[in-house]
């Protein structure tokens, strides 16, 4: 129906932005990234629409994205029998798009679960069985080394997840404790000082 729509951005919360165009203001849900790339309240923004229909409840709802590569990675998600919206964003929000295709070719259902609230081992194996094959032959050059290369160890999961129950996002907390080792109590404390410091 709408292919983007461009704006005064009037508000910007954790989970939508308010765009006014032509004397409308239209509240458009997101992912934390597609956000923060909008920036500050009073520019113009502009955010690649998808709008979201559930007939069951005849409730519909307009979701945008700063670039087309997550629109796209966003639909797929969302053609994913029993996945969501809400949930696609959110696993958007913690996982960059390449890094979620790295996933999906790598089988690697652990991350995604791990790095989504609200998606279960379950979902994220369904969403790897009926994406693989859109991701079939691509080229891990272009994919970003650090996300290649990101270790996935369990105390580092766990580290991330204190520091969220803590308040932060998920990208703060991994960048608060990117090269920091050790049990996840002293990764804990390095993470929040990182933190405090900016």
């Amino acid at each position: 129906m709408f292919y983007y729509i461009t704006g005064n951005l009037v508000q910007k919360t954790e989970s939508f932005a308010v765009i006014e165009a032509g004397g409308v203001g239209y509240q458009i849900y997101s992912t934390a990234n597609s956000l923060q790339d909008l920036g500050e309240i009073g520019t113009t923004a502009t955010l690649y629409t998808y709008l979201n229909l559930k007939s069951a409840s005849d409730i519909c709802s307009l979701y945008g994205f700063s670039t087309l590569e997550e629109k796209n990675i966003f639909e797929m998600i969302l053609g994913v029998s029993g996945v969501g919206a809400k949930t696609a964003a959110s696993l958007l929000s913690n996982i960059s798009p390449s890094k979620f295709a790295l996933c999906v070719a790598t089988n690697d259902a652990k991350y995604l679960a791990s790095h989504t609230p609200g998606l279960g081992p379950k979902g994220a194996q369904r969403i790897i069985l009926e994406l693989k094959d859109k991701f079939k032959g691509m080229e891990l050059s272009d994919i970003p080394k650090e996300e290649i290369l990101a270790p996935v160890v369990d105390s580092d999961n766990e580290a991330v997840s204190a520091l969220m129950v803590l308040g932060y996002s998920a990208q703060e907390a991994k960048k608060a404790l990117q090269g920091v080792t050790g049990t996840v109590e002293e990764m804990v404390k390095i993470g929040l000082k990182n933190l405090l410091r900016g």
